[in-house]
């Protein structure tokens, strides 16, 4: 198991060290902006500019109509928006090659028990054991095509 566990770890690691910079770039910033920090700093910066803009202080208003706030606000929702969807595309991708992993790691799991399930029910039979002539065991017993069960779930849905 540890075994198993270290060559995860290492796995991730060595896809980490794959992303490119712009994967890592958007990762960082989908990172810092969905931080209470992103939350904090929006907060202040943006309550900062609504007292400085409404007339509440000595200073003179630059922004009296939050006109350059809307626009600043805009613009990095559309740059934040991108940024997640890359990292969200990313993520979708490694997420589907993980699904694939664990079909094949399903495939052959079933292909192994079905083999055993054959050996264990011939030497039953063998022995004249009476659960040996069990119907289901025969069932058990046959493989599985997956075409054929991926054709079936794609045909129902």
């Amino acid at each position: 198991m540890q075994r198993n566990i270290e060559a995860l770890v290492e796995r991730r690691r060595q896809a980490d060290r794959a992303r490119s910079l712009q994967d890592r770039l958007a990762d960082r910033i989908t990172g810092f902006a969905g931080s209470m920090r992103s939350v904090v700093l929006h907060g202040a910066v943006f309550g900062a500019w609504a007292v400085l803009n409404s007339g509440l202080t000595p200073l003179d208003p630059f922004d009296p109509s939050f006109v350059i706030l809307a626009t600043v606000a805009s613009v990095e929702a559309i740059f934040l928006s991108t940024f997640v969807l890359i990292s969200q595309n990313r993520m979708q991708a490694q997420a589907d090659a993980r699904a694939d992993l664990d079909l094949q790691i399903s495939l052959l799991a079933e292909h192994e028990i079905t083999r055993l399930v054959s050996l264990v029910t011939a030497m039953a039979d063998k022995m004249d054991i009476e659960q040996a002539r069990e119907p289901e065991l025969a069932e058990l017993a046959r493989d599985v095509a997956p075409e054929r069960v991926l054709d079936e779930i794609e045909g129902t849905g």
